[in-house]
């Protein structure tokens, strides 16, 4: 068997990290351009619906091809969207521009992921949680560090300094090209070889069908809460307490940065006891506080959606990799579908949500939203994965 690449594993990590760093940016900045541009809650939706239904056409099917032709470049290469997308928004005064912009920060994520994802798993060296959890914790650390670079930076020197984050793609590019290069010379017979070893185990295709079906139900759960979240956070903080906007998204930066810490636990629990536990309890065990969230004070608010975080983000890692081993030798593929879903389940949530923010309060929001972890009740009916008796190489995978 082969160890783990800890070096590649830590290098796509950062530039994960680096990613959605840029990409959280865009709803930290979500207030100055209602402001400016004198957006509705649901215009508002409708800028995250561009960008996470931009990722979410495009990954399955970036996914799709690499695992039929891989191409290393893409890897560097999709970095190019993201400086764009960021460049477009430092400088869209017209709404039709902001779309623009947030499309092509969709299209940097639907190359990145899917590709990054498959080097995750040649990387892995058998240890596929943690493979995972370590590539999905930089995205998180990157989207937690979104909302506090725009307080620090964003709001004192307005949306033109999007375009000085926009460099950042230079440098990800710059260490996507050396990964790319291993991706080519040695991540390819790796993935090769592991591919080999799970083809001699495989469940019935009913049995997969029914699993993936019951993962992505668990994933619209999921993503459509944290878009209340990530999305409308700040506003509800805002209209309920009456704080700043430096002060909600300091708040907002406690709740990501709490999903990061998750994501780091979400993989290697579900190595050591099981994945199905893990999602299992990630899922579910978030209904008693998404329930309390809409009753309680600032401070318990903060408490409350830290341990929302915390449990959330742990089902993640542990949904790819399942879904992973329900379909071996598709790695592209399931993880495009499943990051592209996420990202699509995120953007309708966020559109449907900023639509019933207009029409009832921010607060109905989130009492509406308060059941969907109770979904998590499905993975109940989630077939029992048993890893191959004989474990050759790798195999991982936002």
């Amino acid at each position: 068997m082969n160890n783990p690449a800890y070096g590649i594993l830590l290098a796509i990590s950062f530039c994960h990290l680096l990613n959605d760093m840029m990409q959280a940016l865009m709803p930290a900045i979500y207030p100055n351009l209602k402001a400016e541009l004198g957006l509705s809650f649901s215009q508002v939706g409708l800028i995250t619906l561009a960008y996470q239904i931009t990722a979410s056409f495009l990954q399955p099917l970036v996914g799709f091809m690499a695992d039929k032709r891989p191409t290393p470049q893409a890897l560097p290469g999709g970095t190019i969207f993201t400086l764009a997308g960021l460049t477009v928004l430092s400088v869209a005064h017209r709404y039709e521009l902001v779309l623009l912009g947030a499309c092509l920060l969709g299209m940097g994520s639907s190359v990145f992921h899917p590709e990054a994802s498959r080097v995750a798993r040649m990387a892995a060296g058998g240890r596929n949680g943690l493979a995972q959890s370590l590539f999905q914790v930089g995205g998180n650390a990157g989207s937690a560090l979104g909302p506090l670079a725009a307080a620090l930076v964003v709001v004192r020197w307005g949306q033109s300094s999007l375009a000085f984050f926009a460099l950042l793609a230079l440098l990800s590019c710059a260490i996507l090209w050396k990964v790319s290069l291993w991706y080519r010379h040695t991540g390819l017979a790796r993935l090769a070889a592991g591919h080999k070893a799970a083809s001699e185990f495989t469940l019935p295709k009913g049995t997969a069908r029914r699993g993936i079906v019951i993962l992505l139900l668990l994933i619209f759960s999921k993503y459509v809460y944290l878009a209340s979240l990530t999305s409308y956070f700040i506003f509800y903080l805002m209209h309920r307490f009456g704080v700043t906007v430096e002060v909600a998204q300091f708040h907002l930066f406690l709740f990501l940065a709490a999903v990061a810490v998750g994501t780091v636990a979400g993989g290697p629990i579900g190595d050591r006891i099981g994945r199905k536990y893990v999602i299992w309890m990630s899922i579910l065990g978030v209904l008693p506080f998404s329930l309390l969230l809409p009753h309680v004070d600032l401070f318990w608010t903060a408490v409350l959606s830290v341990i929302i975080g915390l449990l959330l983000a742990s089902a993640f890692p542990a949904i790819v990799v399942f879904a992973q081993e329900l379909v071996p030798g598709k790695v592209g593929m399931i993880s495009g579908l499943f990051f592209g879903f996420s990202f699509g389940m995120g953007g309708v949530g966020a559109a449907v949500l900023g639509k019933l923010a207009d029409v009832y309060s921010i607060e109905t929001v989130y009492q509406v939203c308060a059941f969907l972890p109770a979904i998590g009740l499905l993975a109940a009916w989630l077939p029992d994965v048993r890893r191959p008796a004989v474990a050759t190489a790798p195999v991982v995978a936002e």
